[in-house]
This record gives C-alpha cells, structure tokens and sequence, in this order.
C-alpha cells in the first residue's frame, strides 16, 4: 500500500502560520527532524560533532548569532543549550512575525534555570508521535474519524482484511519510521529492542544528568510493561522491583524513574476525563499508564509476534496501547485530546476523543469476536446513559476499536463497528 505523507507534517504548518515559533518535542526516532527539514529554511543542527564544541561557545557567549539564517530556521536537539529558549523568545517577540523558528528535541532541557520565560504567546508546542497504521500505509482508511463526528451515526460499510498475525507485528515493530517503511521484517522488530537499550543504558540520564542504574530502569520498564493501560499505583510498581531486587528501593526513587523517562517522552500517561453526569457516580482520577509506542513494552517484555499470537490477554493488553497511540495521532490532527473514563462502579470506557469545541466521541478497545464486541457495546451504552446532556453535548459517536474483523459498520445498537485497518483521521 505504502506509506503516507506525516499527519504532523500539516499540523506543523498550521501552527507556523499562527505562531512566531514552534517547538516539535517527542521521543527519539520518531521523525521530528524529518518533518522540520521540509518546512525550514536554514538548519542548525546541535549536536553534530563537527560543530557541536563551537555550537555551545556560542551559546554561551553569542547566542544570537545562532539564529541568523533563512526562516523558518530550524535548530535541532536545541535542548542541548537550553539559553537558546529565552533567545528565540526574544528575538520572535521582536520580529513581530510569524513562522520564524522551529525547535526540535526529544528530551525537556536538564537545566530549566536557565530559562527565564515560559514563552508563553511566542513559541507554540507540537508534541510528535511514532507513525499511526494510517500513515505507515497498514490502515485503509475507509473509516475517517472526522467523518464520525459529522456523520450523526449515519450507516458506514468497509472492508478489512487485516488478520490477527498483522496487528501481532505492527505491535512489535512499532511505528518507528526507518521500521515501518524501510527495513525488511526481521531488522524491523530490532529497532524497538535497539531503542529499548539506549533508553535503559544512557537515555534516561540524559533527562536530569542523574546517573541511574540500568538494571533497575529495565525492571521498572517490565513493569510498566505488565501494567499497560492500567492505574498501577506506584507503590505496586516497587513492590513489582522489589521481587527481584535485593537493594532497599522507595516510591520516591521509581516516581523520580517514571519523571526521567515522561522528559524523554518514553511514557505517556493518559489523564482521566471529568464528564457531567446524572448520577453521583465518583469519577477515579488516577492516570492510565502508556508507552508511547506498543513496541517499547514488548521490548520491554522481551517478547515477539508469536509470543502474543501465543498469549491473547498480554496481546490485548499491548493492542490497546497501539490503538492509543493512533487514537491520539488521529486526534492531534482534529484539534482534540485523548481521555480515559473509570468509575467507582467499574464503568470504563478506554479512550474519550474531546475536541476543542466540546464535541466528544466514546471508544472501547477489543480484539474482536462477538463477546468482546458486544462487552464494548454495552459499556459504551451505560456511559452513554449516564451523561447529563442538559449541561454537555451527546456522544457524537460511541465506537468499539477492534483489532481483527473483516467489516467496518454500524451495530444495530448505535456503536460503530471498526478494524483499526480502516481507521484513518
């Protein structure tokens, strides 16, 4: 099918069109330079080897002089020398223009003292994620979520052939660009274990310059990775470190870990959604824990495409972190937000797709087969039932995201029916 041009490829040029600066902040890997170059201008690269001893020289002592060049001037992995912030802030507050700079990095700046203005008015932020199935070319993209909100639960019929051993690999190799579009399958799945590695070894340093034990982030990850689209206290996860580690180890050390690797944007947590409801149901707050990418907990795990064809509960966990994933690309792209719904009932709902206006559409993740489906319908249903439409809007769709199924529809309960192999924005 091939691969399709980045949905952050557009948002990036809005936003240079509304905003003197952008910054492009994401994990590692995950195309930010790739999409900056196409838009910039000029380019200074900061942490090219040639250069990188004369970059930070001059960031220290003549740090205008690094952003003199054709606009939009792109400087990358600026975090390196985070002085540079407070100068583009400056210097786009007196230009009086828009789509001056654009800054990368795939790691918040150690040194926040040195930043004096949050930027607040000047600089824009565009947080960047790995590929979504739509764009690497796995997704058909019969079924427009755009479409959903308009549709006013109008019928849909699509077609899907995407089978069970497909989405196995799409979760294990991840949506890594040079993975998903360059290399053969087997140097595909490498690239998260590759990727996996730096993080444990030196990447989680890189976010505050403390020196942590390898050893412990692998464990704290295989945790994380068990716990995939859960509320795991903290306190679990270090009685989860524990069972292996002789060494005494506090909550305050694995809440410091789990900040370390947010910075690096190797964790994103999804916060809870606060909807008006008719009844006094309490709403749990607690956020539901992600990785970026589904690959990361399977390397994480150590696992591949047929130890979850082996083990369907660990791949529906996994499943739903890549269905957030694209949940949360889709959304970027229609202005909108991803949520998580949990109640002192047990009533869930996986994701909540708000968008700026208020509209909101409802989705349940599922494998697929007509017990997980019809689960899923008859949760999104009881949500449904409960909100209080006097003081918000209706569900604009409610939608059971599934991993197999060979058709995209409408259920005759009012819940569309989707493969993510159809979905697209």
């Amino acid at each position: 099918m091939g691969y399709r041009p980045r949905i952050y490829d557009e948002i990036l040029a809005g936003k240079l069109r509304s905003a003197s600066a952008v910054l492009v902040q994401g994990p590692k890997w995950c195309g930010k330079t790739t999409t900056a170059e196409q838009l910039a201008q000029s380019v200074l690269y900061m942490s090219d080897p040639d250069n990188l001893s004369k970059n930070l020289l001059l960031a220290s002592t003549s740090v205008k002089s690094l952003l003199e060049g054709d606009v939009p001037r792109l400087i990358d992995e600026w975090q390196i020398a985070p002085q540079i912030w407070d100068a583009v802030r400056f210097d786009a507050d007196h230009r009086h223009n828009v789509g001056q700079f654009i800054l990368t990095g795939s790691a918040v700046p150690p040194s926040a003292e040195k930043i004096h203005h949050t930027g607040t008015g000047r600089i824009s932020r565009m947080t960047m994620r790995t590929m979504s199935l739509w764009e690497s070319g796995e997704s058909v993209g019969t079924i427009s979520l755009k479409d959903l909100f308009e549709k006013n639960n109008e019928p849909v019929f699509s077609e899907c052939q995407t089978n069970l051993s497909d989405i196995a690999y799409y979760i294990c190799r991840g949506g890594w660009p040079m993975a998903a579009t360059m290399l053969q399958k087997e140097d595909a799945l490498a690239t998260a274990f590759d990727y996996y590695d730096a993080i444990t070894s030196q990447d989680i340093s890189r976010a505050d310059s403390v020196r942590r034990s390898p050893e412990r982030v692998r464990k704290m990850m295989r945790s994380l990775a068990r716990h995939q689209g859960t509320q795991t206290s903290i306190s679990m996860i270090k009685s989860d470190m524990l069972s292996n580690d002789s060494q005494s180890l506090d909550e305050d050390t694995v809440a410091s870990y789990i900040d370390a690797l947010k910075k690096i944007f190797v964790i994103e947590d999804m916060e809870a959604w606060n909807p008006n409801l008719r009844s006094k149901s309490a709403i749990r707050t607690s956020d539901t824990r992600y990785f970026v990418d589904p690959s990361i907990a399977v390397a994480s795990l150590g696992l591949g495409p047929q130890d979850l064809l082996n083990d369907l509960k660990t791949m529906g966990f996994l499943f739903e972190t890549m269905a957030v994933r694209d949940l949360r690309v889709y959304a970027d792209a229609l202005n909108g937000n991803v949520f998580h719904y949990r109640d002192n009932n047990g009533l869930e709902c996986d994701a909540v797709i708000h968008l700026r206006n208020g509209h909101y559409g409802m989705v349940e993740i599922k494998l697929g087969g007509d017990e997980l489906i019809n689960e899923g319908i008859a949760s999104l249903n009881r949500l449904a039932e409960k909100i209080d439409t006097d003081k918000m809007y209706k569900p604009s769709f409610k939608m059971v995201l599934t991993a197999v199924g060979n058709m995209a529809y409408l259920h005759e309960k009012g819940v569309y029916i989707v493969p993510i192999g159809c979905l697209k924005p």
